[in-house]
């Protein structure tokens, strides 16, 4: 059995849903994971998720509009989102002052949260 070379495994086409992250990869397989994964593409628009562009030569995928990267690596291991909770709610913030349109959810506090560190994205 070959192992598995994720640094060559690139994804081709993006595809996100109410409720559901696409990707279909270089290698013929499709994977799929749930957006609550990924709270910023929860909390964004129809619109907001489907601008989105490739990156890295199709080793990411980019939003942003909501200042989103995620990895095509992390996504095939099973890495949910690592934010913190703190980065998200300032970036909830800023989207209610720049929108006014998105709440506040109840968040876990980090005493609370059982995730380990960010996911490949860095954000401002």
């Amino acid at each position: 059995m070959s192992s598995l070379n994720l640094k060559t495994t690139k994804a081709l086409r993006v595809t996100v849903s109410e409720d559901s992250l696409v990707v279909d990869l270089s290698d013929g397989r499709t994977v799929s994971v749930p957006i609550a994964w990924y709270p910023r593409l929860l909390h964004g628009s129809a619109a907001e998720r489907k601008n989105w562009r490739l990156i890295a030569g199709g080793e990411g995928i980019h939003w942003p509009d909501l200042d989103e990267d995620l990895s095509v690596e992390s996504m095939v291991l099973g890495h949910k989102s690592g934010e913190s909770q703190a980065s998200l709610r300032r970036w909830i913030a800023s989207r209610d002052r720049g929108a006014g349109r998105h709440r506040l959810p109840q968040l876990r506090t980090s005493r609370q949260s059982t995730g380990a560190g960010r996911h490949s994205a860095t954000h401002r």
